[in-house]
């Protein structure tokens, strides 16, 4: 395993890249609170270095949580790291904010903090962006026990026109098992982000799709995200989730989620697809336990991957 910790849980990571040293920034939360389902209302976003992928030094924590009455009051959750064309870094990131402490009911917003050298961030006023009712779902409208709001990932458009932010989102009308689509957003300038329709259709087979990302090998987009077992809908009901790969003719979407295939099982989650300084393409994920709660184990190794047809697999599972 690339990275754990002996006293904390860790689960879903991101990765900037510097040049010449690999950057994690990760979710975790002390092992002391006893139970593995409490983590959520009490993470963090710690850092570590790397300069091959696999032996990783921790940093100081980028960003905690904010004070009483904030966006990000209870945790701080998923994001994703831009370098700037002016060398400043953003970081964007999901705040918490859980109603109260017998409830999972939860509302989810973006932020965003900034740095001049990964180490030390500054939070932005926030959030810089929320849920619009006019396509996605708010908290109550539903069954669901979160205002799904997270997740962002952010990336230049790649025409020049501004930003990109994908991020993980449910639509506000239709059976509430298979509303989960890829909520999007754009920008001009980082600060000010206006939401837009999702870039994916909902009734797919999925409750939600988290940790988003999307990439480019060997000239041919792929989009990933992760649904478990137990939030797939519709025709993959019942089936095992995990790690989902979807190939796409472009990276500012539509995006055919119906195409969508398993790349690896819910044994490791919140898959994120890196390139080495060799230029070879790899999955990382947490590892999830295997006890009954399923509780993260810390981070794996890079696994390569390849293109099999039209569909990215790992390298091993092809043999």
């Amino acid at each position: 395993m690339a990275f754990s910790l002996p006293d904390d849980w860790v689960w879903d990571f991101w990765l900037a890249d510097d040049g010449a040293r690999f950057h994690m920034f990760y979710l975790h939360a002390p092992r002391s609170l006893g139970d593995a389902n409490l983590r959520h209302r009490n993470a963090r976003i710690g850092h570590a270095v790397s300069t091959d992928l696999r032996s990783w030094t921790p940093r100081p924590d980028a960003i905690g949580p904010g004070p009483a009455g904030s966006f990000d009051q209870t945790a701080t959750w998923t994001g994703s790291v831009v370098k700037a064309p002016d060398g400043l870094w953003w970081m964007f990131y999901t705040g918490s904010s859980f109603l109260s402490a017998d409830s999972n009911a939860n509302i989810e917003t973006i932020g965003v903090a900034t740095s001049s050298d990964l180490d030390i961030w500054t939070k932005l006023p926030g959030p810089v962006l929320r849920a619009d009712p006019r396509w996605y779902e708010s908290l109550g409208t539903s069954s669901w026990t979160e205002e799904a709001w997270r997740d962002p990932w952010v990336f230049a458009d790649p025409n020049g026109n501004g930003w990109h932010m994908l991020v993980t989102a449910r639509i506000n009308s239709g059976a509430d098992a298979g509303r989960g689509v890829i909520g999007h957003a754009v920008s001009s300038d980082l600060l000010r982000w206006q939401a837009r329709p999702p870039l994916s259709l909902p009734q797919a087979g999925f409750g939600h799709l988290e940790v988003p990302q999307i990439v480019e090998i060997e000239g041919r987009h792929v989009l990933v995200f992760c649904c478990n077992a137990p939030r797939l809908a519709n025709g993959l009901a019942g089936q095992v989730g995990g790690i989902w790969t979807a190939p796409v003719d472009s990276a500012t979407g539509p995006f055919a989620i119906e195409r969508a295939s398993l790349l690896a099982d819910e044994r490791v989650y919140a898959g994120r697809l890196v390139q080495d300084r060799a230029g070879a393409w790899n999955l990382m994920a947490f590892v999830m336990g295997a006890d009954a709660g399923g509780t993260p184990g810390g981070v794996t190794d890079p696994m390569p991957v390849a293109w099999r047809k039209d569909q990215l697999a790992l390298v091993n599972a092809m043999r």
